[in-house]
């Protein structure tokens, strides 16, 4: 009974990652807001807040966003079988599309039919990348933390007005939030020292 439950949530797992990962255009932030709908919203399988954990840890890695979601989204569910079915599901959709596509490329690159779909599809994907964005910033927002708002503005009008690069941004909080968990560690310990010492 175990196994069988195993098999159709892997089934699952697989089936969902495929299809979001075929019908997803315009990059990793796209299918990372299909993924949330659909494990979270949907499937129930994940947490709105791990969701977006998942999404700053793979945003901050490197390599494809999708791949890395998926490693960790399969892992959370079904351990390191469930991260292989999941990145096989996501990997499969791409590689015959573009391969189709390489073959045809002349076709593709002058049909004016395909050309037009792909700006309508633009319009699309920015609005599901907003979605993304605006999660994202709530989330930060909610935690009511002056510190990581404050952060979240400068390194928006760092990036914006100021054009310094994503990385240098990604790589700047990372260190800022490992210097945070430290600090409040070491503050925890205090506390704890003082409270056993009286």
């Amino acid at each position: 009974m175990k196994t069988e439950k195993t098999a159709k949530d892997l089934w699952i797992l697989f089936k969902s990652m495929f299809m979001l990962s075929a019908c997803t255009f315009g990059g990793g932030f796209v299918i990372v807001s299909l993924m949330k709908k659909k494990f979270v919203e949907e499937l129930g399988w994940l947490e709105e807040d791990e969701m977006l954990d998942i999404t700053a840890i793979t945003q901050s890695s490197p390599g494809p966003l999708p791949v890395n979601a998926s490693v960790i989204i399969g892992y959370r569910i079904k351990g390191i079988l469930g991260s292989l079915i999941a990145v096989l599901g996501t990997i499969i959709p791409p590689m015959v599309i573009i391969s189709v596509v390489c073959i045809f490329y002349t076709q593709f690159r002058t049909n004016p039919y395909i050309n037009i779909a792909l700006q309508v599809m633009r319009a699309g994907v920015a609005a599901v990348i907003i979605d993304v964005t605006w999660n994202l910033a709530r989330n930060v927002w909610n935690g009511k933390s002056v510190f990581y708002i404050a952060l979240m503005v400068i390194a928006f009008i760092s990036t914006y007005f100021l054009g310094v690069s994503a990385m240098v941004i990604i790589l700047t909080c990372l260190m800022i939030g490992i210097l945070d968990v430290v600090i409040s560690v070491y503050k925890k310990k205090g506390t704890e020292n003082d409270e056993l010492t009286h």
